[in-house]
């Protein structure tokens, strides 16, 4: 046999044959036999109950999957059921009617900044338009398209935008000088 020294760390766990033997101990010195005797008669009792109560569960389940069956609803249908429950349940928190009602204040406060930037942005596009300097440009614009059209299209009626990009580049090309560049001696260059 093997001989363990016993301290008060041991080096080795204990097995489970050493703790049955710790349990035994305890038990034969503060219990009778009789005492023994009686609780295992009630924990067979105990045991034996338990078994009943598992097939009269087990008959229980086959039972209530019949009913379930015989009305048609699936666990699918059940899913969907308890899915549909729970949301409507947590529709119906405190916590989830603030939190609407608060996204809700704020969509309607960012719909309305955005509304009154969009105005104020109008506003000063109308403002700058009616400038006096955003009136000179716009002069001074429609003064160098005329002078263009008139130098292009040798009249000073209008015309589509085409038109006048195609008799620029008519007038243009019948005004390209030569490549024969004459110095002031007469020569080619």
């Amino acid at each position: 046999m093997e001989t363990r020294q016993q301290g008060f760390l041991d080096s080795e766990p204990l097995r489970e044959a050493d703790e049955d033997l710790a349990s035994e101990v305890n038990l034969n010195v503060s219990m009778t036999e009789e005492e023994r005797e009686e609780i295992l008669q009630e924990l067979a009792k105990l045991e034996e109950e338990i078994g009943t109560l598992r097939q009269v569960l087990s008959s229980k389940e086959k039972q209530h999957a019949e009913l379930k069956q015989k009305l048609g609803l699936t666990p699918l249908n059940e899913l969907k059921n308890n899915f549909s429950r729970g949301w409507h349940d947590m529709q119906s928190t405190v916590a989830y009617k603030k939190t609407s009602e608060t996204l809700s204040t704020a969509g309607q406060r960012t719909s309305a900044a955005f509304s009154t930037l969009g105005s104020a942005i109008t506003r000063k596009f109308g403002d700058m338009r009616n400038s006096p300097s955003f009136r000179s440009f716009e002069e001074k614009v429609e003064t160098t398209v005329s002078n263009i059209k008139t130098k292009v299209g040798g009249t000073g009626s209008g015309g589509s935008f085409e038109d006048v990009l195609s008799s620029a580049a008519h007038a243009s090309s019948q005004d390209t000088p030569t490549n024969n560049l004459m110095d002031s001696s007469g020569r080619q260059c």
